[in-house]
Formats: structure tokens, sequence, C-alpha cells
């Protein structure tokens, strides 16, 4: 299965860290985020992984290369606009094949193994859900009886952490803008999506404060 990694976001609420640098490669624990994900889907026996990119993205390319530093092969998906996190999956199809794969938010932690995390036959998504975080108290998605639901109560964050069949992207158009969470529910309602409640760690990176705070951590642990 290949990987691909949505590194091509703004960071309009970390500037300004984000004015001269892109988000995936602020620097926690001594290492970029982006960094510690390419490490970890290499731990879990990825080979190929796709990263796309907008803003500042020739930097991330100079930073990563071609990745055969972590045993990875990269290629790059550059974005002159940022297509938002559906859009800029679908603008990348043509590098990700016709199989499943896996992607990861590039401006999350986790200390996940991305080895076990498949899709099920016959299903279009697989979603990581998690504990609701502080700045997400509402969550986005019921998980109840090993289903996923839209609506509900008692809600999971997702993650940003999921596994897609290319075919849950027909419809959005290479280089058009468009939003995940209406084909998530979409598949829902369908009965094409599983999920798991992964409970181990993981940080959304969505201020300066906060990557100060898990750098901290990190250099102490």
């Amino acid at each position: 299965m290949k990987a691909m990694i949505l590194a091509a976001g703004r960071g309009e609420r970390m500037r300004p860290l984000t004015d001269h640098t892109p988000k995936p490669l602020l620097k926690v624990g001594g290492k970029p985020l982006i960094v510690w994900h390419l490490a970890r889907l290499a731990q879990a026996g990825f080979k190929e992984v796709v990263i796309n990119h907008a803003h500042l993205g020739a930097q991330i390319e100079a930073a990563l290369g071609d990745g055969a530093q972590w045993g990875l092969q990269i290629q790059y998906s550059p974005e002159k606009v940022a297509l938002e996190t559906a859009g800029g999956i679908a603008n990348a199809l043509h590098l990700l094949g016709d199989a499943p794969f896996l992607v990861v938010n590039g401006d999350v932690f986790t200390d996940m193994d991305f080895s076990h995390i498949k899709l099920a036959p016959n299903h279009l998504t697989h979603l990581v859900l998690i504990d609701n975080p502080p700045q997400h108290s509402q969550g986005d998605f019921v998980f109840e009886g090993g289903k996923i639901k839209a609506e509900g109560t008692n809600k999971l964050t997702f993650s940003g952490v999921g596994v897609y069949h290319p075919a849950l992207f027909t419809g959005i158009k290479r280089g058009e803008a468009a939003k995940l969470a209406p084909l998530l529910k979409q598949a829902i309602a369908d009965n094409k999506a599983t999920a798991e409640h992964f409970q181990g760690v993981w940080h959304d990176i969505g201020t300066p404060g906060r990557l100060r705070q898990l750098d901290d951590m990190l250099m102490k642990s």
C-alpha cells in the first residue's frame, strides 16, 4: 500500500512561524513534524509516499528529497493553490494508483502503528478515530458496536489518519478544491465505511502554544 502525507495547508493559526517555514517542517523533539511521519511509515513497511504541498512547497522538497534516507521513495504533488483535503488527494490519484492507500495529516503527531490500518473488502474508507481533544470537544463521528455513524451522541474525533479507495474521489476533477467530510458522510450513509478507536499518543499541532507543549514533552522524554 502507498501512503500520502497532506502537507499543503497554509497554517494560518501558526503564524508567524509559518510565514517563512511550511507547517510540516516545524520542529518538535528536534525533528520536523513530517519527518516523524516518514520514519514511522518506513518502520511500518511502507515504501512509496506521496506528499502534496502548496505554501512554500519547494522547502519541503528540498528538505526531504527523494526519501532515500528513510528507505522510502517520495513523489510530490504540487498545488498552486491548496485544494483542501479531498481535492488534494484527488489531484494526486495519478501517483497513488488504483489500490487503497493510507493518508496522514501532516500537522499531527502520533505514535500510531500504520502497519495494521487496512480497508475492508468492498468499502471506500477506514477511519481512525480518537478521544476528543479540548479544541474539538464536539467530535466528528459516532463509533458504537464496531460501527461508524455520522450522527448521534458521544462522538469521537477523526484523527486525520485513514485508508481510502480511489473510487471515493471519483466525483472530483483533478485540480478542483473539495472538502473530505461530505465524501466520508456519504460513504458512512452507504455502509461503505469502517472505523477504529485509537487511544495512543496523538496531538494536533494547530497553534504555536501546542507546538511548544509537544516540543517540551518530547525533549523531556
